[in-house]
């Protein structure tokens, strides 16, 4: 198992354990984990993300896909947007949401609002400044 599938691995089991709450580097933020299909894979696979709530919509939960700055987008990132659904797990619930890919100022918006409470993600845009725009994705239950 690789150090990074190992390290997520590590954070399902935590998440799990306690209902939803995790240490660490994301003690006390709001995580979900998404169960995916790989596009090319065809495995099924799960990703623990930060989310933040949406404030218009009770339903819908946005995550970041920053992969910590990386020049690239996240693999997960392309599975969801390809697939348009994902299984998400909030506290000790599961469900299916719809995905949409959240553009122009709405995405700005939303990415600013979680740049305000979680400042690191500032830091992975700058990483990104000229490289890519760290794509927003709404998760809306169905």
């Amino acid at each position: 198992m690789s150090e990074y599938a190992d390290w997520n691995a590590q954070i399902i089991a935590e998440f799990r354990a306690n209902g939803g709450r995790v240490g660490g580097q994301f003690e006390g933020a709001p995580v979900v984990l998404m169960h995916g299909v790989g596009r090319k894979s065809g495995k099924e696979t799960v990703h623990p993300v930060m989310y933040l709530q949406s404030e218009d919509d009770p339903a819908t939960i946005y995550v970041f896909a920053s992969k910590a700055g990386a020049p690239t987008h996240p693999d997960w990132y392309y599975n969801l947007t390809d697939a348009g659904r994902v299984t998400v797990e909030v506290g000790t619930e599961t469900y299916e949401a719809t995905v949409t890919d959240i553009t122009g100022e709405d995405r700005d918006r939303i990415y600013a609002e979680q740049v305000a409470r979680y400042p690191g993600f500032g830091e992975y845009e700058v990483k990104t400044a000229g490289i890519r725009t760290i794509p927003v994705l709404a998760l809306t239950r169905i």
